[in-house]
């Protein structure tokens, strides 16, 4: 007779006990999302060879995923600190930015809604074909995104359209010269103001840091916006008429409502997972730091630049600059574990970029190649 201490142990249907019914189990979990996926890679496969249709289902994938994944940088710190707030609430206060913003481009500039992002050398050029990669670019995003790996927008899409490789050099050297700068600029504001507002937590926030926060994200937002709208509009005419911007700015305001709906993607955790971001002075303090090197590189140059690179950049030298005021060894280990993790994200992002880029661009390709003596 078996006892039950004897009889064998069976696993459930879709139990993780193996890895294949461990992925059915992901599948079956997901499977919404990689119904949408796989109905993104269809259609891009459908339309890539009419480029009328191609710019509009690129720009389209693009404007939701840039700004799921770009979402930690501006939105997260404002999301996390505000769930106690209807969704709608925060959409149309950021949706409404967002409309005046791009307004304002499209006015001042004739048509150009990226700040003349892309009027820089390199990019000045609207593409009149489109390969299947450079329509399913967005979508690889869209994976990246969900599982929590913050990628420069900038270097996944936008270098895929770089008619030179001199612009993409000027574009990675702009990025990593603004997280050198965010990442010394926090550690120094961190270390300063770290002790004194760590004391204030135990505190409820005066009414006026809830203004004061949502004035300043709606200034990084706007900010964001001058530098990343590129991205998405790199599919489109460089001039748009009024019906296209009205497509333009319509499609980008919903993707918004969407995101809030959700209360941000899976990546919202890399900024939740920090220290006290749900607080709202120092979601407040995070933003302002943020918006101010942002504008700074914005007046800089009309190049393109990853603003991923900076926000990680930031968060870096934040965790750094908070530890080394508590000046604890464990709090160390965990910090320098975290800033290696985003750093070695946003590189493998990069790293993703440049073989997509050198894939689905053939100017950019027959360049590098040139470069190195290998054409």
């Amino acid at each position: 007779m078996i006892t039950s201490a004897q009889r064998p142990v069976l696993s459930p249907p879709g139990g993780t006990t193996s890895g294949y019914p461990g992925f059915l189990e992901l599948a079956h979990r997901e499977r919404t999302f990689l119904v949408l996926l796989l109905s993104g890679f269809f259609i891009s496969a459908m339309t890539y060879q009419f480029a009328p249709a191609a710019a509009w289902v690129g720009f389209l994938f693009a404007s939701y995923s840039a700004v799921a994944n770009d979402s930690i940088q501006t939105l997260g710190t404002f999301i996390a600190s505000n769930k106690n707030r209807p969704w709608w609430v925060l959409w149309l206060f950021i949706g409404g930015i967002f409309l005046a913003t791009v307004t304002y481009s499209w006015i001042a500039y004739d048509g150009d809604v990226s700040y003349q992002r892309l009027a820089a050398k390199g990019f000045e050029t609207a593409p009149v074909s489109f390969s299947y990669l450079q329509i399913a670019a967005p979508l690889f995003l869209l994976i990246l995104t969900r599982l929590k790996i913050p990628v420069s927008t900038t270097f996944l899409i936008l270098t895929g359209f770089a008619t030179s490789a001199a612009s993409v050099g000027k574009v990675l050297t702009k990025s990593l010269t603004g997280y050198g700068l965010a990442f010394g600029i926090s550690i120094l504001m961190w270390v300063l103001i770290a002790k004194p507002l760590m004391k204030r937590l135990k505190t409820t926030p005066h009414r006026g840091w809830n203004v004061a926060q949502w004035a300043t994200t709606g200034l990084l937002w706007s900010v964001w916006i001058m530098q990343d709208a590129a991205n998405i509009a790199v599919y489109l005419p460089r001039q748009l008429g009024v019906l296209e911007f009205v497509g333009f700015a319509g499609a980008v305001f919903v993707g918004l409502g969407i995101l809030f709906r959700m209360g941000g993607e899976r990546i919202q955790q890399v900024v939740e997972e920090k220290s006290s971001v749900v607080d709202v002075r120092m979601a407040t303090c995070i933003d302002l730091i943020y918006a101010a090197i942002l504008l700074y590189f914005k007046m800089h140059s009309k190049m393109p630049m990853s603003t991923t690179w900076v926000f990680i950049g930031l968060l870096a030298g934040r965790e750094i600059g908070m530890t080394w005021v508590k000046a604890s060894s464990r709090d160390w280990k965990g910090t320098l574990r975290m800033v290696t993790k985003d750093l070695s994200f946003v590189t493998f992002g990069l790293v993703v970029s440049l073989v997509l880029a050198l894939a689905v661009n053939d100017a950019f390709y027959r360049e590098v190649l040139g470069s190195l003596g290998l054409s």
